[in-house]
């Protein structure tokens, strides 16, 4: 007997207003990876930060939206590169700078 396993899929549900944000951040980081040689596409960028956000490391968006270029290009980047696509987790031990607190149990 041959058993399917249940393949979870990558949530992008999050409100408009968090979507705006994400957008505009996609942008700004876009912009940066330019300015120094890289050609990466917002919306790229747009779906892996909203897929860590709604896949359990909610993001403080507006903190990195307000990010110096450093630090938004450190979590866009390791974002990027530790990003499982099929789960919308994160590997490696890694967590962004601009991660929510995490919710401590009593």
């Amino acid at each position: 007997m041959v058993r399917k396993s249940k393949k979870l899929e990558v949530s992008f549900d999050c409100p408009e207003t968090e979507r705006k944000i994400i957008r505009a951040i996609s942008r700004r980081a876009r912009d940066l990876y330019l300015e120094n040689g890289v050609d990466r596409a917002a919306l790229d960028i747009a779906m892996d930060i909203t897929a860590v956000h709604c896949n359990g490391n909610p993001i403080r968006l507006n903190d990195l939206l307000a990010a110096d270029d450093f630090n938004l290009l450190h979590d866009v980047s390791k974002i990027a590169s530790h990003l499982d696509r099929e789960t919308g987790k994160l590997s490696g031990f890694f967590r962004p700078r601009f991660s929510r607190p995490a919710r401590q149990v009593a």
